[in-house]
């Protein structure tokens, strides 16, 4: 069998599209996987570091209002359709998978160009112009939340990498603060805002580093690896580490007792399988779904929310420090994140495009 998978850009799109790759694998190591990308996308470095072949289309932007770029679509679209389908075509494609994002339309397009069978998956509550296309051309649609308003959609979870899915933080805690540097014992607080990170986190944590250090609390503080910091903090016990990036997020979440970060899909889909609670600031801008991904959780009790324009040291402080001195409550909210949790979207998933392969 062979398996096209369409998902290109950021984190989001990729991630899950390579953790369905290495469910199919498990299923039958025999199946061929091809991913869709493009040049400028994170997949260039993402898809080969996992092994997988990575097979190049023209990018194509869809701008979301009327401009003149937008004459510019239809050629720049036929010869990345042109593309995508001649990838299907050399491959042997039986089945093409789409995550979203710039290489989805094309390859949804070169799909039925070709007469290869389609599944959509949506992680995010508000589909993408490339997922809302992809619908409309299959009725095998899988979604991330249960209420992404879709045509024949199913939800099924965001599929993750099994490091995280299988992650078992308490067992794995003393071990994970040890590669961080920290202390076994001290309530501890992973610091994120996605995969580039957030300046707004970034900034008002930095700001409550000396505050933090005095209520006896240590940070794991991932900025993201285009941003720098003005004023390292100075040395000392708890620690304030500081890192551009993190390869091992398991490792990450397995030291942390509670999280300050965004709420993009992925990362509530992980901080709920693993367990984990967090403060909850979802990006300012865009459609709102980053509120969406994080309401359900907090509604359960497996987390906080607080807006952008509202996070400040002051309400790090009056917030997450008496939270992380109180074990019963982070261990209640712990729970309540698990019971959002879905471990098994990669499984799931993987079964329903070998069963729509096979028919």
């Amino acid at each position: 069998m062979r398996v096209v998978l369409a998902g290109g850009g950021t984190a989001g799109h990729i991630e899950p599209a390579l953790a369905l790759a290495d469910a199919l694998r498990q299923f039958d190591p025999s199946i061929g996987i091809t991913c869709l990308g493009t040049e400028r996308g994170l997949e260039t470095r993402l898809v080969p570091a996992r092994g997988y072949e990575l097979a190049l289309v023209p990018a194509v932007p869809l701008p979301r209002a009327l401009t003149p770029q937008l004459l510019t679509v239809p050629g720049r679209l036929a010869g990345a359709i042109s593309a995508a389908g001649g990838i299907l075509e050399r491959v042997g494609a039986d089945i093409l998978v789409g995550f979203g994002g710039y290489v989805a339309t094309p390859g949804y397009l070169g799909a039925r160009r070709k007469g290869v069978p389609i599944v959509v998956h949506e992680a995010n509550p508000r589909p993408g112009l490339a997922n809302r296309l992809g619908a409309r051309l299959t009725t095998h649609v899988f979604t991330g939340h249960p209420d992404t308003p879709l045509p024949n959609a199913e939800h099924v979870g965001i599929p993750l990498r099994k490091d995280v899915s299988t992650l078992d933080r308490f067992s794995l805690g003393d071990k994970a603060r040890s590669y961080f540097g920290l202390e076994s014992d001290r309530p501890t607080l992973l610091v994120f805002g996605g995969s580039q990170g957030a300046r707004s986190i970034n900034n008002s944590a930095l700001n409550a580093e000396p505050y933090l250090r005095r209520a006896g609390i240590q940070v794991i503080h991932v900025i993201g690896p285009k941003n720098t910091v003005e004023v390292e903090p100075p040395p000392g016990d708890p620690q304030y580490v500081i890192l551009p990036y993190v390869d091992r997020m398991d490792l990450a979440y397995a030291a942390a007792d509670l999280v300050l970060c965004r709420s993009g899909a992925m990362t509530t889909a992980e901080l709920t399988a693993v367990g984990l609670p967090a403060a909850y600031v979802p990006l300012p801008h865009g459609n709102g779904e980053q509120r969406l991904n994080a309401e359900p959780i907090v509604r359960a009790g497996g987390g906080l929310m607080v807006d952008d324009a509202e996070l400040s040291p002051d309400w790090i402080m009056r917030n997450l420090a008496p939270l992380l001195h109180d074990p019963n409550r982070i261990a209640a909210m712990s729970e309540a994140a698990a019971r959002m949790g879905r471990k098994d979207a990669d499984v799931t998933l993987a079964r329903k495009v070998l069963e729509i392969a096979a028919r």
